[in-house]
């Protein structure tokens, strides 16, 4: 069985309402890398998403956006596994994290959920913790908890504000840092 990475996943909600979101920093890194490498996704009814790929051979890389929402993103990254045969350990999933400053990026082999909703559902359609996840920060909307908790919703469901479009744009390009020409990045 093999560890390298075969599948990302870039978790995010669908529709022009959403995009540009905080919550939607995963698919922003996935579309800079199509940008950036030339290749298109397309929607795949099967994996309940828009996918892609790039590379050949033993080098393809297999990328997928969600289109289930957010809570549901689980339910796409287990039809994507099964349809093309692969396990927990060859999937990355790229998620916002509030708990990490804006532009902060943690890169972790497995873990909890940590109070995202995507990766509890992740978690329950896989039936384990263990993959790779790298968590894009995006910052607090406050510090006081109380005012954190009553902001989070708005927060992550709103836009980067011009001053932090620059360091959105600078966390998506270092997460989408290999192209079709390169291997994939170890973990």
């Amino acid at each position: 069985m093999t560890t390298d990475l075969k599948l990302v996943v870039g978790l995010g909600n669908p529709g022009a309402k959403y995009a540009g979101t905080r919550h939607n920093i995963g698919f922003m890194a996935l579309e800079l890398l199509s940008e950036r490498s030339g290749f298109s996704f397309r929607q795949q009814a099967k994996l309940h998403g828009l996918a892609a790929d790039t590379g050949v051979g033993e080098q393809r890389l297999r990328l997928l956006m969600p289109q289930t929402y957010m809570n549901d993103s689980g339910r796409a990254i287990r039809a994507a596994l099964d349809w093309f045969g692969l396990e927990p350990h060859q999937l990355l999933v790229l998620v916002d994290d509030m708990d990490l400053p804006l532009g902060r990026l943690r890169l972790r082999a497995q873990g909890s959920a940590g109070g995202h909703n995507g990766l509890r559902s992740t978690i329950q359609h896989l039936g384990t913790q263990a993959f790779p996840r790298l968590r894009i920060g995006i910052g607090a909307p406050a510090e006081n908890p109380a005012e954190r908790r009553a902001r989070t919703v708005s927060h992550v469901l709103g836009p980067f504000s011009k001053a932090e479009q620059p360091l959105c744009r600078s966390s998506s390009r270092r997460c989408s840092g290999w192209d079709s020409t390169s291997s994939a990045p170890e973990l």
